[in-house]
């Protein structure tokens, strides 16, 4: 019994190293985009897309978000996940209602950080939307397993409850 218990701790540990050793191959920093066509005008989503304080309302992996004091201008929202994990977004340029870039204000030690950018283009009948993730993770283990989950499941997760937002049941396209 003792040995069948080495064995499968021995198992464990394994797989444990193998998982850290694939992750710290992987680099630190990745770039993903998706996009979403809306049959609605720019002017529509940017309202949507800007409102940090009304993401909780239509995107469930966001619980709450919270406005802080801006620094150097610039807006920034506490926002805390369906995982209890609460981060700082800070827009970092508004070009209404074409182009915004918000970032994830880190300190040492964070588990991950990056920017989205957003950008609305006029399509047939409608307007598509693209975000572009250029992120970096910093734990191994979690780069193995954003992998195996796919780098761009927060942007798919984001831009299909933005189209149900709008009524709308269109999945997002990966454009890299």
């Amino acid at each position: 019994m003792i040995r069948g218990i080495l064995i499968a701790l021995a198992v464990v540990i394994a797989l444990v190293a193998v998982v850290v050793i694939v992750g710290a191959l992987l680099p630190r920093e990745h770039r993903a985009s998706s996009s979403i066509t809306l049959k609605q005008p720019p002017e529509a989503i940017w309202v949507v897309i800007s409102d940090p304080a009304g993401v909780p309302g239509w995107w469930p992996d966001v619980t709450a978000s919270q406005q802080q004091p801006a620094v150097d201008g610039r807006a920034r929202w506490q926002q805390t996940t369906k995982d209890g994990y609460t981060m700082v977004l800070e827009v970092e340029l508004s070009q209404p209602p074409r182009l915004l870039k918000t970032l994830i204000v880190t300190k040492p030690g964070d588990p991950f950080g990056g920017t989205w950018t957003y950008e609305l283009a006029p399509a047939d009948g409608g307007t598509t939307l693209t975000i572009t993730e250029d992120g970096w993770v910093a734990n191994p283990i979690f780069r193995a397993m954003m992998r195996v989950m796919g780098t761009h499941r927060t942007l798919d997760s984001y831009l299909a409850a933005l189209g149900r937002r709008f009524g709308e049941s269109t999945p997002p396209v990966h454009v890299d």
